[in-house]
């Protein structure tokens, strides 16, 4: 997965404008527009204008501002994953990219606005793996030849 500045600067000023801070207009309006265009924002105008959440930041995941501001969560070679496709040798990546997306999907939908301004996001599969679980590749074996 790949987060451009953008996308970290868009969350960014999603999670000021969730914990109530003012932000100014000209910094933000290129993302804060994507971000609108998405109905996850509201314009303000006026001297005391800005922006402000159409939702609580319990209702906004980290996907949704990611879709937002640079569509596909996951690419491949700039390509959305479901538009990858192989042949051959190579026709199983097609099965692996999907996998990685959806196993980003996951994590990035389940994680809120608010998650983060409460100080982070705890991710269960991560408290699940221990060092006792962790695969290791099994050891070659030398076959022993007699002359």
């Amino acid at each position: 997965m790949y987060v451009s500045a953008r996308t970290d600067y868009a969350l960014r000023a999603m999670l000021v404008l969730a914990s109530s801070q003012d932000i100014p207009h000209p910094f933000l309006s290129g993302i804060l527009l994507d971000l609108r265009r998405a109905d996850m924002v509201d314009s303000l105008r006026g001297t005391d204008g800005g922006y402000r959440l159409t939702r609580s930041p319990e209702e906004i995941r980290v996907g949704d501002v990611l879709r937002a501001t640079v569509g596909a969560i996951t690419a491949v070679r700039g390509l959305p994953v479901a538009a990858t496709s192989y042949q051959g040798v190579a026709s199983g990546l097609s099965e692996v990219w999907r996998s990685v997306h959806r196993a980003v999907e996951e994590v990035v939908d389940r994680a809120s606005l608010a998650d983060l301004l409460r100080g982070g996001f705890a991710d269960d599969a991560e408290q699940q793996v221990s060092p006792a679980t962790t695969h290791r590749a099994p050891a070659r074996r030398r076959r022993m030849e007699t002359p």
